[in-house]
């Protein structure tokens, strides 16, 4: 047996179970398993692997992996990690996957924001990603993070822990959006669930089966949490406070709406790489 021919296993299991990328996961797959890099990949792949102990304790842990895979568990719950802004997040069925849609907003607020001492709080915080990558990455000495999930937040903290310096910390809070606060902000982001709900069951399997429903769901229409947001969001700004949420390419105008009618001013919408419309930014009007 070969690399080679332990991958077209995987592969072959991973295209049969309906996995779009089955070549690219049945690979990664195989150098966790095996605590291979590429470079090692290439040079070894067609050498007749040997049967040591070592060598079948790492083709049984492939061929787990490669199962899990199959019943369409997410990649990165079977690798426990997902990249985002260039640090490692841990992820586990309790937090929604870190996406590259989400890194453009923490683009928008690194580009906009270069002052350290601004207080930031993220709500619907879920792994950490969004508010954990502004500390790092940012410089922010004050970040806030809230979610209802206690387990979300064992993974946000987590995160945090590895990620951070020591002697900085994020201020990690459970509740319900603002339930759980006592003090005001400059910076309010957000990534909040926003597919409706008669939406979810059509999404792939990965998503709809394996990661948390309470991530997703939206209500009826998706706007729920906007709603909510909107109504509350100006009672925890500062003068001159600012708020960032990311939506679905197709959110962006009654989003916009919502916060209009309570009062935020210069709304914006801001396309993603792809040139979809995902981040909404507003600032705290006079009636807010």
């Amino acid at each position: 047996m070969t690399l080679h021919q332990l991958l077209q296993e995987g592969a072959s299991s991973l295209a049969r179970a309906g996995d779009t990328e089955a070549k690219l996961d049945a690979r990664r797959l195989l150098l966790e398993a095996f605590h291979l890099d590429m470079t090692h990949f290439l040079m070894n792949r067609m050498q007749v692997l040997e049967q040591t102990r070592d060598v079948g304790a790492a083709a049984d842990r492939y061929r787990e992996m490669i199962r899990k895979r199959s019943r369409r568990i997410p990649l990165q719950h079977i690798l426990g990690s997902q990249d985002f802004m260039g640090l490692t997040f841990r992820v586990n069925e309790h937090v929604l996957i870190p996406r590259q849609d989400t890194e453009t907003l923490v683009e928008l607020v690194l580009e906009e924001h270069k002052d350290r001492n601004k207080k930031v709080l993220d709500l619907c915080t879920g792994s950490g990603c969004i508010a954990v990558s502004l500390s790092v990455l940012g410089g922010f000495e004050d970040v806030t993070a809230t979610d209802l999930s206690f387990e979300a937040l064992k993974v946000a903290k987590e995160n945090a822990e590895r990620l951070l310096d020591q002697g900085r910390a994020i201020r990690f809070l459970q509740g319900d959006l603002f339930d759980c606060l006592e003090t005001r902000f400059d910076i309010i982001t957000a990534n909040p669930p926003y597919i409706a709900t008669g939406v979810i069951r059509n999404l792939a399997p990965e998503v709809r089966d394996h990661e948390p429903r309470m991530a997703l769901d939206g209500d009826e229409d998706g706007l729920c949490f906007y709603r909510r947001i909107a109504a509350k969001a100006g009672e925890w700004l500062e003068p001159g406070g600012c708020i960032y949420l990311e939506i679905g390419y197709d959110q962006g105008l009654a989003v916009s709406r919502l916060l209009e009618e309570t009062g935020f001013e210069n709304i914006r919408i801001v396309k993603d790489t792809p040139g979809l419309d995902r981040v909404v930014y507003a600032e705290g009007g006079r009636n807010v």
